[in-house]
């Protein structure tokens, strides 16, 4: 078993969204430790605000098959996949971390690199796992906060997001 960690984010019916893809999840993977729900602008496009949180939980399945129930969440809360890379998300999940493994291949990068360099992935990743050491620097994920939480701008913890629905909604 090694320790996942996946990125939320939604700017489409935030409340409803985080908590069913947190539900969702938990569905799937079993008993999530989550960060607090954050909201941060949005990046690369003008648009509404996120909110972003970052959910951990131990698994032996491969990344691929982990990346394959991430988008099928996805499309479960909505999204589709065409159009622009920047825009709207009702609901945007990102394979961070699996364990301390490296992994760069055509469509697959472990570490993700918004680990070291988004407030919005690094900040709730650093709130869960502060003493973690990134697999390719070293550096704990609290010391890369530290580097980088000055520059952290409209990045705040949010405490009214729901993080459940009723059963008939997942």
């Amino acid at each position: 078993m090694e320790r996942i960690f996946v990125s939320i984010g939604s700017n489409v019916e935030r409340d409803r969204n985080i908590a069913r893809a947190v539900a969702l999840l938990e569905d799937h993977f079993g008993e999530l430790e989550l960060s607090s729900v954050y909201e941060s602008p949005a990046v690369g496009f003008d648009g509404e605000p996120f909110y972003n949180l970052v959910a951990a939980f131990d698994s032996d399945a491969e990344p691929r098959r982990i990346v394959a129930v991430l988008r099928d969440i996805e499309r479960r809360c909505g999204r589709e996949r065409t159009g622009e890379r920047f825009g709207p998300r009702t609901m945007d999940l990102d394979l961070l971390l699996v364990g301390d493994r490296v992994v760069h291949e055509e469509d697959l990068d472990i570490p993700r690199d918004e680990v070291s360099s988004q407030a919005f992935v690094l900040g709730p990743l650093a709130e869960i796992a502060p003493a973690l050491r990134h697999p390719e620097s070293g550096d704990t994920l609290a010391s890369m906060w530290a580097r980088i939480a000055d520059r952290a701008h409209g990045l705040r913890r949010v405490d009214e997001c729901p993080r459940s629905v009723p059963e008939a909604e997942r």
